[in-house]
This record gives structure tokens, sequence and C-alpha cells, in this order.
């Protein structure tokens, strides 16, 4: 990797900037095409970064490039797309017009759209798909801060990408199977939605276990579509995905034996979806629960539990009031309470 150009960051909101603040705190250099508050906020007070292990960094604004400006991606080695799903093909064109063409891309998103629109849009480029399977919450004045655990993957290629771009504190490994990769990521962010609409932090929610018997079930739906399309995911966790229903289930005591205690979360924690709702933004639910149903109407499946989440999302949308604090009964079928 030619440490001269820059790595450029497109779209900079809270993945992207923590992304782009640990390659800097490597003395990386790192090109943010971010929003203008947000480059108030860098000017302001640098680009600080922290984590659920009690590390902190802070990147002073003159060690970045940041601009709204999509020039500055001009120079850069490799683009890492951290918009929204929505966002992929607006920012695909401003990379086609700015980016060099020896420039790698990658996709670190949500979703399993978003690399066969980048290719599209971004013909004879090398794009390669990623998965980011931990959460990072904006603090705000400049602040990032990642509140749960795991590694980047991204596919394997023979540049050796992967190795390149991992740096203390911020491991990118490699998969010969991104796309099973990213499958398996889609299930477990079928709680997004589902944390979104609880408005208590993950770890709490996990905790409890009326909230993980409508997990396991979105699970359920997910995996009988998702394997009714002939796709094989690869769980981001230890334990294969069709272990996780059956497991999440358990009796709380038992779960917490089992599996609560190795989850590195932060107490606070919540889903990014959650974030989106309490900032009046749009949700990426058609990326999540919307490729289950679009599925299911494809192959004849039910999947009555995702088509409500959806309803309600789009219902919190409408609303603008942020999360509406909904039981698990009230998400399930609209009762005021959830049998254990």
């Amino acid at each position: 990797m030619n440490k001269d150009r820059p790595i450029g960051i497109a779209g900079a909101g809270s993945i992207g900037c923590f992304v782009g603040g640990m390659l800097a705190a490597a003395r990386r250099r790192v090109a943010l095409l971010a929003r203008p508050r947000l480059i108030q906020e860098i000017a302001g007070n640098g680009l600080r970064i922290s984590s659920f292990d009690g590390s902190e960094r802070t990147v002073s604004a003159d060690r970045l490039i940041v601009s709204d400006d999509p020039s500055i991606l001009s120079d850069v080695e490799t683009v890492l797309v951290t918009v929204k799903s929505a966002d992929t093909a607006a920012m695909a064109d401003v990379i086609a017009r700015h980016a060099p063409g020896d420039a790698a891309v990658i996709s670190l998103q949500n979703g399993v759209g978003n690399v066969p629109l980048l290719r599209d849009r971004l013909r004879g480029r090398k794009v390669l798909g990623g998965m980011v399977p931990f959460n990072v919450v904006a603090l705000g004045d400049g602040r990032f801060h990642r509140s749960t655990s795991g590694d980047i993957v991204i596919a394997q290629d023979d540049a050796g990408t992967a190795m390149r771009l991992s740096v203390p504190g911020l491991a990118i490994k490699a998969t010969s199977n991104i796309d099973g990769v990213q499958w398996g990521k889609l299930i477990v962010n079928l709680n997004n939605a589902l944390n979104a609409l609880s408005n208590i932090p993950l770890r709490q929610q996990l905790a409890q276990r009326g909230w993980r018997r409508l997990l396991a079930d979105q699970m359920a739906e997910g995996l009988a579509a998702v394997r009714a399309e002939g796709i094989a995911p690869v769980s981001p966790t230890p334990l294969p995905s069709s272990w996780m229903p059956p497991l999440l289930r358990l009796p709380d005591a038992l779960f917490d034996m089992l599996l609560g205690r190795t989850m590195k979360i932060d107490p606070e924690a919540r889903s990014s979806m959650w974030e989106d709702l309490q900032r009046g933004r749009r949700t990426e639910i058609d990326y999540l629960q919307g490729v289950i149903t679009a599925i299911a109407d494809r192959r004849g499946l039910a999947v009555p539990l995702s088509r409500r989440v959806i309803a309600l999302i789009r219902n919190a949308e409408a609303d603008g009031k942020g999360s509406p604090g909904l039981t698990p009964g009230q998400i399930r079928d609209g009762s005021d309470h959830e049998r254990r």
C-alpha cells in the first residue's frame, strides 16, 4: 500500500469516522468526504475515537483531509464506502467522477446489494465487499465510540488488501466467501430494527428472554428465506447461524452462563437504526427486513414478523418522534405482554 496516497472515506458518518480515525491514528493519510456539520465538529475538536475496551485516541484536524468537496478523492489509493445503502448509487457516481481508476473501492455497508450496485456503476474498477460487525455511536463534538466487538472482514484479493489496511486496534481480515459473510451479517442485523423499536440498550435487550425470543423468531424467518434462495450464510460470530435461534430462546440464567458473559457490549450501546429514528433520518429497513420480505414474495414464504417490523419502523419514521419504546408483545402482535 502506497502510504503517500490517502485512503478515502466516502460518506464519513459514524462507521466511516471511526475507521478513518483509527487509520489516521496509525499514521495513515486519510481523506474524509463528510457533511458540513461533521467538518465543523472535527475542525473544532479533532477526531476523537474511543472503544468499549477503554481505549481512546484523538487525531488533530490538521492530520486529516476533511471536506464536503469530492475532489479530495482525486488521488486516493483506496476508497472505503460507508454511506447508507440508499445512497450507494449516488456515491458510486461521485467516485466514478473523482477517484482514480486504479483505486480499490471497498463497501463497508450493511446489506447485500451494495457491491453489485457499485460494480455496475464502476465498471472496470476493483470493487470488494466488506462486513463491519461492530456498532459505532456518534457522541457529538467529533467523538465516535465503538460499542461492540468484532473484526472487519473484506473479500480476499491478490493484493492482500485486508492485511495492508489493518492497523493496531483495527484488525481487517480476508475471506474467500464475502457473500456468505454479508448474508450472515444481514441475519444478525435483523435485531437493528427490534432494538430501534425497544428504546433500550442492546445489552439490556439481550438480557431479557422476551426480547431474545423475538429476535430468534426474526432470525428464523430470515434463515428460512435465505436458504430458500440457496444461500449458505456465514455467521459473524463463532457460532453457526442455525444455532442462534435455539440458543437465544434459552432461559435467562442459562443464556447468561453460556453466551451472555462473552458478549462485549457497552452498557449503553444501541443499534444504528435506533440512532436514525432518534435523529429523524431514513432507516435501512428496506435493506434488512425488506430483503427478507422480497425473498418471501418470490418464494411464497410466510414472514409475518418481518412484515410487521417493517410497518412499525415505517410508522416510527413517519411520526418523527424517535423510538416508540415498544415491548416484545407489542412488536409481535400488538399485545402488552410477552410469554416467557
